[in-house]
């Protein structure tokens, strides 16, 4: 897998000290699926940050932390509650790490010609909406803005904007500045990871008449 668009330093860097917010956790996690480049300087940032708590000058117990540890393990055990009937699970979708295959995941749903999204629910409370779109091969999206940040991570197939090809693996961002006019690979079906804060805003006059119909 041949990757050439990677997220920013600082988005790796935040996703190793365990910053982010669970959404955006998800998408860094799945490129690094797939790139060992980012995967080597998570694997470092982490190391360094083990090294730094490695040499901290060890903490004093309280003088009564032995006792209170003692009373917890005879304290009589608490009825297990009744586990919650199994979840609908993802399918077979390439490029996802473990962890969110196992993510409730509501049925595909269309939102518009050839676009069809599956909703995530990430494992805790997150400002950001986590879902899978799938388009079809060769179609053209309306272009589009945003009012906050959105995070693309792509699973399979391939797509273009702004003079660059977006193939499996591959990362891409944008904030309230980008403009996306996204041309899907003429290949096959391109599906793509999305984690995103704020709406999605339409262009001309088309896009614009749709829009009170697009729920993303």
């Amino acid at each position: 897998m041949s990757i050439s668009h990677h997220p920013s330093d600082a988005l790796v860097l935040a996703y190793a000290a365990g910053t982010l917010d669970p959404g955006e956790h998800i998408a860094i996690a799945t490129h690094l699926v797939g790139c060992s480049q980012c995967r080597a300087f998570a694997a470092s940032v982490e190391s360094a940050g083990g090294s730094q708590l490695g040499e901290l000058a060890p903490a004093p117990m309280s003088a009564d932390a032995f006792s209170r540890l003692e009373a917890m393990l005879d304290a009589p055990e608490l009825p297990r509650p009744t586990p919650p009937p199994p979840e609908p699970r993802l399918g077979s979708v390439d490029g996802l790490p473990s962890y969110v295959r196992r993510l409730h995941a509501a049925p595909w749903r269309w939102v518009a010609p050839g676009m069809h999204i599956q909703r995530l629910t990430p494992p805790a409370a997150s400002k950001t909406r986590v879902f899978l779109l799938k388009a079809k091969a060769g179609m053209r999206l309306f272009p589009h803005g945003h009012d906050g940040v959105e995070m693309t991570c792509v699973l399979t197939g391939s797509f273009s904007h702004d003079g660059h090809r977006y193939g499996a693996g591959d990362f891409d961002w944008g904030d309230d500045d980008a403009l996306h006019d996204i041309h899907i690979g003429a290949e096959s079906e391109c599906i793509c990871l999305v984690a995103m804060r704020g709406k999605l805003q339409l262009r001309g006059l088309p896009g614009r008449m749709i829009q009170p119909f697009i729920t993303i």
